[in-house]
């Protein structure tokens, strides 16, 4: 955990080692996350499922909490944890789904399917070691107090108000097809 060490080049200069998060905090909202994300997809019950999106996406906030984001940190609860996940359980109740039925688990695929994921990691991370910028510290930020709220918008609304358009098309088009295939009678 060299990053959050106090005596890093991006640190020393700006955070005082008061204001850095213990370790082992750090460590239970990454245990957290992980965990709970696995349950997103073990889970055959969708609401469950959803559920442990939710503690997720509140593991992830803590995180950016820690980070001094308390703007994306408070996001990441009010739109994703919230406004999102409200969507998602609306258009799963809205769907009607049963839960999966139990099956015999094909050990197979699940075996085929872990050896595939564990070389993409494997490949992914001897990618990212032989990488010039992997071995290098981050550059220091520009202003340590800088306005959080302001960069965010200034980039959101900038640079990505398109895809950020194109998107909540997206969702409102979505969540309209879910309302129409639901209906059980056209009148």
């Amino acid at each position: 955990m060299r990053f959050l060490s106090p005596n890093t080049p991006l640190l020393r200069h700006f955070v005082s080692p008061l204001n850095l998060m213990p370790s082992f905090l750090f460590w239970l909202f990454a245990i957290v996350m992980l965990v709970f994300g696995a349950l997103v997809v073990i889970n055959r019950n969708p609401i469950a499922s959803a559920l442990s999106l939710v503690v997720c996406f509140l593991g992830l906030s803590a995180l950016f909490m820690s980070l001094d984001a308390f703007f994306i940190g408070i996001i990441q609860v009010l739109v994703y944890a919230g406004a999102v996940m409200v969507l998602f359980l609306f258009i799963i109740m809205l769907l009607d789904l049963r839960a999966e039925e139990r099956r015999k688990m094909n050990w197979f695929a699940f075996v085929g399917g872990f050896l595939v994921a564990f070389s993409l990691l494997v490949q992914i991370l001897a990618v990212i070691g032989s990488t010039r910028m992997a071995k290098q510290t981050f550059p220091p930020l520009a202003s340590p107090h800088a306005d959080d709220v302001r960069n965010v918008g200034l980039v959101l609304f900038g640079n990505y108000n398109l895809p950020f358009q194109v998107i909540a098309v997206l969702i409102l088009v979505a969540t309209i097809g879910v309302i129409v295939l639901s209906k059980r009678q056209l009148r």
